[in-house]
C-alpha cells in the first residue's frame, strides 16, 4: 500500500454536475433576478442617506468649510458608486426568460467582468473617500471634544469603516463569486456538450 495519493488525478477525473438545460437557464435568470433587486435597494438606501445628509446639511447649517466638504464628498462617494453600480443594469434584466445557454454564459461573463472592477478598484475608492469625508465631517465637532473622547469617536468611525472594507466586503464578494462562477462553470459545461 502506498501513501502517494495523487490528488491532482483525482480532482480532475471530477464531474461537474449540470442540471437539465431548462433547469440552468431558470437558475441564471434567478441569480440575475435576485442580482437585480440587490440593485434596487441599494440605490434607494444611497439615494435616501444622500438625502438624509444634505437634509442635516441645510438644517443644521455647519459653521466649517470641512463639515462642508465632508458632506460633499460622502455624497459624491455615494453617487459614482451608484452611477458604476447601476452600469450592471442591462446585464441584468433578461429580455428573453428563454435565452439560450450561450447568451447566459456571454451575459453572466461580462457580468462577472464589470463586477470584478467594481469589487476592487470602486469599493476601494469609495471607502477612501467616505471616511475622508467622514473624518472631514466630524472634525467640526470633534474640536469640541476633550481629546480622549475625540480618539474615541475618530476610532469608532475607523473601527467601523474598517470592519466593512475588511471584514463583511470580502465575505460579500466571495459569496457572490462563488454562486456566479458555479452557474459559469455549469453553462461552459453544458455548452462544451453540445458542442462534442
Amino acid at each position: 500500500m502506498t501513501n502517494n495519493i495523487d490528488f491532482k488525478q483525482y480532482w480532475n477525473k471530477q464531474e461537474i454536475v449540470t442540471p437539465a438545460p431548462k433547469e440552468l437557464i431558470k437558475k441564471a435568470n434567478e441569480f440575475k433576478r435576485k442580482a437585480y433587486f440587490k440593485l434596487i435597494a441599494a440605490n434607494l438606501v444611497l439615494l435616501v442617506i444622500c438625502m438624509s445628509i444634505s437634509f442635516i446639511w441645510f438644517y443644521y447649517q455647519p459653521e466649517f468649510l470641512t463639515t462642508k466638504l465632508g458632506i460633499v464628498l460622502c455624497i459624491i462617494a455615494m453617487l459614482v458608486y451608484l452611477a458604476f453600480h447601476n452600469t450592471l443594469t442591462p446585464l441584468l434584466i433578461t429580455h428573453s426568460l428563454e435565452l439560450d445557454s450561450k447568451a447566459q454564459l456571454k451575459q453572466l461573463i461580462a457580468l462577472k467582468r464589470k463586477q470584478r472592477f467594481q469589487q476592487t478598484t470602486l469599493l476601494n475608492g469609495y471607502f477612501i473617500l467616505l471616511s475622508l469625508g467622514l473624518g472631514l465631517y466630524m472634525y467640526e465637532y470633534v474640536i469640541r471634544m476633550t481629546l480622549p473622547w475625540a480618539i474615541f469617536s475618530y476610532g469608532i468611525v475607523l473601527f467601523w469603516i474598517a470592519l466593512n472594507a475588511f471584514y463583511f466586503r470580502p465575505k460579500m464578494i466571495k459569496k457572490q463569486q462563488v454562486k456566479l462562477n458555479q452557474l459559469i462553470a455549469q453553462l461552459k459545461d453544458f455548452d462544451e456538450q453540445l458542442t462534442n
